[in-house]
């Protein structure tokens, strides 16, 4: 053999063998050991099959000259090497989906009561054969005609899709389900308690896919070589070996990587099934050395007869595992039924001190992958086994990280907020920073493409077009149902996902897939902000609102400061042609990995949540302010409709002006040595510390007076950009940046007090006004085409006009000042020791002699401690009621035993008279 054959040959003949290895494995274990075969162990059969098929048609093909020079195969060969290129091509997709379908129905047996798990697995189940479908069709039909895919001299009126090119655009698909069945199972992993070695083995066994998405990659890589090695210009070719293309010498190496991938797959899909016959021959392997007893007795099962809640209780094993961590005293378990009763005797073995569990939550993973035991134990049927997977609410993640969910954001003085604001403002600076790299790729995808500038506002409009569906779609589901935490995750995963798509669009050079893309990235950002802003704006006393979502603001502007920068001068600063485009996939590559890994480290971050109780509660303690009625409407409703107004005019400005600036400049200063772009980085450097600024700012001014003085400086400053050229001009529009910057989150935080249990839908509501950032830069450059650049300014002089109705409105009307104006220490306080002296209730503003902002307010309960009301400290209640109860107690039984002396000393008295009578 010459060239690549032999290293194609090899290593695709090794992998099919240790595949083949491991389906037989996985099938005598099953067979012979857990003697029960599922419906997921006859899924990885057929994808077995089908990798036969997938890897001899490669075999065949480098006997044909797969890894030859196109001048070193045989004429007579081509027909053969055609017909066998055909078949791989087919079968590789329907080969892996019929491997990740096994492995997602696999998991469905894990658990029987944990409906997000059930409803992610089914999410990507469909993912994986919709797409797995749809490509398999799209390799078929190659060709048109199809018959055309086995000529070597292809007919001119025959078409044919470039393979390696439909690969490459295929592969974000690959990468997101390897991911997502890489992470769907560990949340049921870490709330296990398993001995030390059983854990080491059971993560282990489940992140045996991690190598499966770095082949993946690294298959990726090959085909990026192989289509960048034949031109500079991806474009569709012919599959077949003409016009020069060297077909057979460059796809080698990528059609051996897809088959190391696929084989991989099945062997990582197989290795969780042979656990059982690994106890069975290797005992000692899985079971840690003092592990006397069975993880798993017949006399230890036991089922869950309400749900089908499989859980199985620790051996006497875990006894020794954390003896140095301190302990909550044993729940007592009822004793209804048998399970229970077996349940405690097991529990019961355990060594005092231990955690017991009493609840059914996450599953024993390791009692699903089957026992050797002689009777059968299988998760689909027959006797079902319990696994203690439930514990007390501070329940670790594998005893080191704690789960414990923390205090309500409500609840928090300033210093207790300070952490969970620094993780949530990483995610601004995140956004800001995708914010900057779109920006810029964007402006190099239409150089690139040759697009015009309608189509570019098109990019543009189709990132802020993400704002109108993301919040209402999904935002504001996930954060009403299960919180701000969940909804941090899922915008995360979205963006993730749109970052990843950008692959097919630039391999593509798809303007509609670049649109794609672009509104994706937009709906994760926005589903990202559904959650961040109010967050920023509740975690800690509301009087603090607008200057930590000031602050957090500002980080995110440092992020499209920073990130345009580092996109023009290094990551794009070569990207003049299609094949340097497809260069830039692997910084995306790192943002999209990243951001999954930040999801997954939210998963387990302590992240305080707000019940809609707990801000209807802090809310009714203004309800007066609040309900006040302005117009027939109450106030805090009429503030929020106008709020959602201003957010939506307020950000139509904003993105105008960024859309329009560097034309501006241009018309300005035409001579300036300053690029363009040089401007448009003071303009955000500006825009950064002018956030930093407002927050200070609010130390010493109400809100509602900045945000008068913001509207004010844009208005004019817009005015004087149409009436100013030259370096006027352009300083106008710089001090436009500056009176723009604390607008946004000023806006957010007023409009959002007082909403009470309505706080999460009026923060969807404020959030999807962002989406006015997708119409009027269509406007402006209508405009501009009209009547000239100065004249296209009346567009932001219009929209910001129409938004300073709300600060307007919120410094004229008394009711309204008095609802948006902070009071001090405005949150739900902790219980603290009563004082001796009576106090009132908290006064409202109309007592509050504060006059401007933060600092001239009072400040702690040393200055007014009469804002805090008198309650007792949690123990202070418990005790006081064991208290009463013990004193009760003690009055009945004294009680009693008062009456018996009381009769003794009746009677004794009487005969005391009755002897006196006696003796007179």
């Amino acid at each position: 053999m010459q060239g690549r054959q032999l290293p194609t040959l090899g290593v695709s003949i090794t992998f099919f063998s240790l595949a083949t290895i491991f389906v037989a494995l996985r099938f005598i274990s099953r067979i012979f050991v857990v003697r029960k075969i599922g419906l997921h162990d006859w899924l990885m059969l057929v994808a077995w099959i089908i990798d036969f098929g997938f890897s001899f048609s490669l075999f065949f093909a480098v006997q044909k000259g797969l890894g030859l020079h196109s001048s070193d195969v045989r004429s007579e060969d081509e027909l053969a090497f055609n017909k066998a290129n055909y078949a791989f091509t087919v079968l590789y997709n329907p080969a892996l989906m019929a491997v990740k379908t096994s492995i997602l129905v696999f998991y469905m047996t894990l658990t029987r009561n944990q409906k997000v798990f059930r409803c992610a697995n089914y999410v990507t189940l469909f993912v994986v054969n919709a797409a797995g479908l749809a490509l398999t069709f799209v390799n078929v039909f190659q060709c048109n005609p199809v018959g055309a895919v086995f000529l070597s001299d292809i007919p001119a009126h025959a078409k044919c899709t470039d393979i390696v090119t439909l690969y490459l655009s295929s592969s974000p698909v690959n990468i997101i389900t390897d991911l997502a069945i890489l992470l769907l199972p560990m949340p049921l992993l870490t709330t296990m308690r398993l001995p030390f070695k059983q854990k080491i083995i059971l993560v282990i066994t489940f992140s045996f896919g991690f190598f499966v998405a770095v082949v993946d990659v690294v298959r990726i890589a090959f085909l990026q070589q192989a289509a960048t090695s034949r031109s500079m210009e991806v474009k569709s070719i012919h599959i077949q070996n003409i016009g020069g293309v060297d077909f057979s010498w460059y796809a080698s190496l990528s059609f051996m990587w897809s088959a190391v991938e696929v084989n991989l797959s099945i062997i990582c899909g197989c290795v969780p099934s042979l656990k059982p016959l690994v106890t069975r021959l290797v005992p000692k392997l899985i079971r840690d050395t003092n592990d006397e007893t069975s993880t798993s007795s017949p006399q230890g099962l036991s089922a869950d007869a309400a749900g089908g809640n499989q859980v199985a209780v620790p051996p006497p094993a875990v006894v020794p595992d954390l003896p140095e961590l301190p302990l909550p005293l044993p729940l007592p378990l009822p004793s209804d039924n048998e399970g229970n009763k077996c349940l405690q005797n097991q529990i019961g073995s355990v060594s005092p001190g231990r955690r017991s569990s009493r609840d059914s939550q996450p599953i024993g993973i390791l009692d699903f992958l089957g026992y050797p035991e002689p009777a059968p134990v299988d998760a689909e049927g027959g006797t079902q086994t319990h696994t203690s997977a439930s514990y007390p609410p501070d329940i670790t993640f594998f005893d080191f990280v704690n789960m414990k969910n923390p205090e309500s954001m409500l609840k928090l003085n300033n210093r207790e907020s300070i952490a969970p604001i620094a993780l949530t403002t990483l995610l601004f600076f995140l956004w800001g920073f995708a914010y900057g790299l779109l920006d810029i790729l964007n402006s190099q995808f239409q150089t690139i493409v040759h697009l015009g500038e309608w189509h570019s506002l098109g990019l543009h409009g189709a990132y802020f077009g993400g704002y109108v569906l993301g919040p209402l779609v999904v935002g504001q589901p996930v954060l009403k149902i299960w919180g701000f935490k969940a909804t941090f995750i899922t915008g995360l995963c979205i963006y993730a996902c749109g970052t990843l798509i950008f692959w097919p669009s630039a391999v593509l050079t798809s303007t509609p897939a670049f649109i794609l893309s672009n509104f994706i990235v937009g709906f994760g950002l926005a589903v990202l902000e559904t959650a961040a802003n109010p967050f920023i704006a509740l975690c800690g006393p509301l009087e603090n609102s607008e200057i930590r979502l000031n602050i957090s603001q500002g980080v995110q502007a440092v992020g499209s400061v920073l990130s345009p920068l580092l996109a023009k001068r290094v990551l794009f600063k070569d990207v003049q042609d299609v094949a340097s485009l497809v260069d830039v996939q692997w910084a995306y590559l790192g943002i999209a990995l990243f951001d999954v890994l930040l999801a997954v480290a939210f998963y387990y971050l302590p992240i305080p949540e707000a019940s809609d109780e707990d801000l209807e509660e802090l809310a009714n303690r203004r309800r007066e302010d609040n309900m006040t009625k302005v117009i027939g409407i109450p106030v805090v409703w009429l503030t929020l409709g106008l709020g959602i107004w201003s957010q939506f005019f307020y950000v139509a400005g904003q993105e105008v002006l960024a859309t329009a600036l560097q034309r501006f400049v241009l018309t300005a200063r035409p001579d300036s040595s300053l690029a363009p772009f040089d401007f448009l980085t003071i303009g955000h450097s500006i825009f950064a510390v002018g956030r930093f600024f407002a927050a200070f700012a609010q130390w010493f001014l109400k809100p509602r007076w900045i945000l008068m003085v913001s509207y004010i400086g844009m208005i004019v400053c817009s005015v004087l950009c149409m009436k100013t050229t030259g370096t006027a001009a352009i300083v106008m529009a710089m001090l436009l940046y500056l009176f723009e910057s604390g607008a946004f989150s000023i806006i957010f935080a007023i409009s959002l007090r007082g909403t009470a249990q309505h706080t999460k839908t009026a923060a969807v509501l404020l959030t999807m006004a962002i989406s006015g950032g997708t119409f009027f830069p269509f406007a402006e450059y209508a405009a501009y085409l009209a009547h000239g650049e100065s004249y296209s300014f009346c567009v932001i002089i219009a929209v910001f006009s129409a938004g300073a109705i709300f600060p307007i409105y919120l410094n004229l009307v008394p009711a309204v000042k008095k609802q948006v104006d902070p009071v001090p220490n405005e949150y739900l306080r902790r219980h603290r020791r009563r004082t001796r002296t009576a106090v009132d209730s908290m006064h409202r503003e109309k007592d509050n002699p504060s006059t401007g902002g933060v600092l001239s307010r009072p400040r702690s309960l040393a200055s007014n401690p009469d804002h805090l009301p008198d309650l007792l400290l949690p123990e202070e209640v418990q005790q006081n009621s064991l208290a009463r109860e013990l004193s009760k107690a003690k009055s009945t039984s004294s009680s009693s035993s008062r009456v018996k002396p009381h009769l003794s000393r009746n009677s004794g008295s009487k005969q005391r008279i009755n002897t006196r009578v006696n003796d007179s």
